[in-house]
């Protein structure tokens, strides 16, 4: 058994133990394109953007700064003396970079939310749609369970009466019967 089939098992599995994808409300978005599209460019800008704000990446850069200037100052090779002017050129390259990307991952971002949005809200919508379809019919099945609640006390005094009737018949009989004997 692949894990299509037992992916389909399980959504045909009734009750709790069925296995639910908690994007199912999304799917219907799931068309949308992001403004910057889904090409191999926008989706690796995004990625190494999200990575500007990792620990990994400020450790790496903290190390990297920390040689380049250990090397300047201390070293045999002194290519970029004090003030650090390449240094700082690769810093200001580094954000002028970082900025446009960081940029475009927040635009991303917040296409995603909107669609997510968006979808959610579709969903309380068609909660709210399928509430009110109950209530109505909860509505219908009271109002017939009041009919048929009246036709029973209906049937029940009609019983009632013919009972009363019948009893009153039977003395009449009885009464006859036993003046003739």
């Amino acid at each position: 058994m692949n894990d299509e089939d037992t992916k389909a098992s399980a959504d045909k599995t009734p009750g709790p133990r069925r296995a639910l994808d908690h994007l199912r409300f999304h799917s219907p978005y799931g068309h949308l394109g992001s403004v910057f599209g889904n090409d191999w460019f926008a989706l690796k800008a995004e990625a190494f953007a999200r990575f500007f704000g990792t620990p990994l990446f400020l450790v790496a850069q903290t190390v990297i700064v920390g040689i380049w200037i250990l090397l300047n100052v201390v070293g045999p090779y002194k290519f970029d003396v004090y003030p650090f002017i390449l240094l700082n050129l690769a810093f200001s390259l580094q954000a002028a970079y970082a900025a446009p990307l960081i940029l475009l991952a927040q635009t991303r971002q917040a296409d995603r939310d909107k669609a997510h949005a968006e979808a959610d809200a579709q969903h309380r919508e068609d909660l709210a749609n399928s509430m009110e379809k109950r209530q109505m019919q909860m509505s219908v099945q009271a109002d017939q369970l009041l009919e048929l609640l009246r036709q029973n006390t209906q049937l029940t005094e009609m019983v009632k009466d013919l009972s009363q009737r019948i009893e009153e018949l039977t003395l009449e009989m009885h009464d006859r019967v036993v003046k003739q004997e």
